[in-house]
């Protein structure tokens, strides 16, 4: 008697964790289903909003646009004072209120890498004058994109980079910073 007692609780514990297992696994796809709902409806309001402000993109003030952009990065206002802008490479040097100087790239360290590594050719003219060929190897890049620049970063640098260096059509889409102490 004993043995069909245990027989039967045993089978019933198993039956209702059996039960809950599959309740539990039916809850974890419909939160599953409500979770991708909300990443669409979030990207889809992100568009909306995006396209209903990028009407109205305009940068008035270049060179503190580039200064929130330091502040991201360092955590309080640079400074900055723009003091070059280069076109081959493209740069924009600024001297920050500590006298650091930071330095606008589109080009990321990797490329600046190649670009060493060309300079004892053809670019070996271009080291004199230009600050992105004689960066320390040990230099921090911090990029900036449409991912931490804002949600209109994409929109905003080119006119920043026009309103800086006066030159127009420069489609950018990231850039990056570098500081040298």
């Amino acid at each position: 008697m004993e043995i069909v007692l245990a027989i039967v609780v045993v089978s019933a514990v198993i039956f209702f964790g059996a039960l809950l297992s599959l309740g539990n696994e039916r809850q974890r796809r419909a939160i599953d289903e409500l979770r991708e709902q909300v990443v669409l409806w979030a990207l889809q309001d992100l568009r909306i909003k995006r396209e209903h402000l990028a009407r109205d993109v305009r940068v008035e003030d270049p060179l503190g646009w580039f200064n929130r952009l330091a502040s991201k990065v360092y955590g309080a206002g640079m400074y900055l004072r723009l003091v070059e802008s280069f076109d081959d490479p493209q740069a924009v040097v600024c001297v920050s209120g500590a006298d650091q100087r930071v330095i606008f790239s589109p080009l990321s360290p990797a490329d600046l890498r190649a670009l060493r590594q060309m300079r004892k050719g053809k670019l070996g003219q271009y080291a004199n004058g230009n600050p992105l060929l004689s960066l320390p190897r040990n230099v921090d890049g911090h990029e900036f994109s449409s991912l931490n620049g804002g949600l209109l970063f994409d929109l905003e640098l080119p006119l920043a980079w026009k309103g800086l260096t006066g030159r127009e059509g420069v489609q950018l889409e990231r850039l990056w910073m570098y500081v040298v102490e």
